[in-house]
């Protein structure tokens, strides 16, 4: 098959499962837009097979190996897997971010505990900021500081769902919400998780939550700003949204229990119309020191492109120097009129 067939086979793939990530592809030009599909479909199929309902045992060790022949451009005779070949060969991702992933996902079928809130940012920097990272590259932009920020939207992201997903988790027997915050409002924790009902204590831990997500959020703002211009509406879209997911819970007296907040349909146009705005905003440069749960991806994206020189984007245009490359191409546009009418002349 086609480059575009694959593609379009991914595309189809996310359209029922992952329709937010689906329709946020949408809104980001194709050239990021089409790598994205792929790499999020890899995603979604190492999620449904690790911990999805006709999971396997050897699913972890089957996922290395798909991985094996993707960064040997032998990829196996599958769409997903010939896209992401692709695009890790296109935009020099290392191998390390998606094996993040991985190692993020299969925490959550070893029902791994989560007792303090550096534990919580450590599984979401695996299972959603390793996402950020790889958007970032996708849109060649590969230096520590936009990485950084990239992997705090995708730690914010994450912290937004697990708030919003409280009785829907507990109700499986998974608890992302810290047991250290638990126990400090006073609830015990095991107990509550055999029948989990919302009460005062409950909303507090998920208040505190998501006030951290609202701190990520701020800090990946710059990050944006960072971005491509025509990529960051795509991007603060996204931010926008999954923040006003966390505002719904806040609204709900922060009970995600007997509800499971989300954002109606007009709201959502409301905020893709305030993305488009602050798009074209100027942030100042977050002075926001890098999570050292974080660290682990930062090095792994340095360490690559240090043996890559060639992998590392190449450097901005500033204003002046577009200016000048303008100036130049209409005096090559000139020459070459001149030429043509000499030509015609003679």
């Amino acid at each position: 098959m086609s480059r575009d067939e694959d593609i379009a086979i991914c595309r189809r793939l996310l359209r029922g499962g992952s329709k937010t990530f689906f329709a946020a592809s949408k809104v980001l030009p194709r050239t990021v837009g089409d790598p994205a599909i792929a790499l999020y479909a890899f995603c979604r199929e190492a999620d449904d097979a690790i911990d999805g309902p006709g999971r396997r045992a050897d699913a972890i060790e089957v996922l290395h190996e798909r991985l094996d022949r993707i960064y040997a451009d032998r990829p196996e005779d599958r769409p997903v897997d010939r896209a992401l070949a692709g695009v890790v060969a296109q935009f020099a991702i290392p191998r390390a971010l998606p094996e993040a992933l991985l190692e993020g996902l299969a925490w959550d079928a070893q029902g791994r505990r989560y007792e303090t809130l550096s534990d919580v940012l450590a599984y979401a920097v695996r299972v959603a900021g390793t996402v950020g990272v790889m958007m970032s590259l996708l849109m060649h932009r590969r230096a520590p500081e936009t990485i950084g920020r990239a992997c705090d939207l995708g730690i914010a992201m994450q912290l937004t769902n697990i708030a919003r997903d409280v009785g829907e988790d507990a109700r499986a027997g998974r608890l992302y919400l810290p047991r250290q915050w638990l126990r400090e409002a006073g609830l015990d924790v095991d107990t509550w998780l055999v029948a989990p009902y919302f009460d005062d204590r409950v909303g507090r831990v998920t208040a505190r939550l998501l006030a951290m997500a609202d701190v990520f959020y701020a800090r990946a703002a710059a990050g944006i700003a960072d971005l491509p211009l025509t990529c960051r509406p795509g991007i603060n879209a996204a931010r926008l949204i999954y923040a006003e997911i966390g505002r719904e819970v806040a609204r709900a007296e922060f009970d995600s229990l007997s509800q499971r907040a989300f954002v109606s349909m007009p709201r959502k146009l409301q905020l893709l119309g305030k993305a488009a705005v602050v798009s074209l905003a100027q942030s100042q440069p977050s002075l926001a020191p890098l999570r050292p749960e974080a660290r682990i991806l930062i090095d792994a994206v340095i360490a690559a492109d240090a043996q890559r020189p060639h992998a590392i984007a190449r450097p901005r245009r500033t204003l002046q120097d577009r200016a000048l490359w303008v100036i130049d191409l209409f005096e090559r546009l000139e020459r070459r009129d001149q030429l043509s009418r000499s030509g015609r002349a003679s």
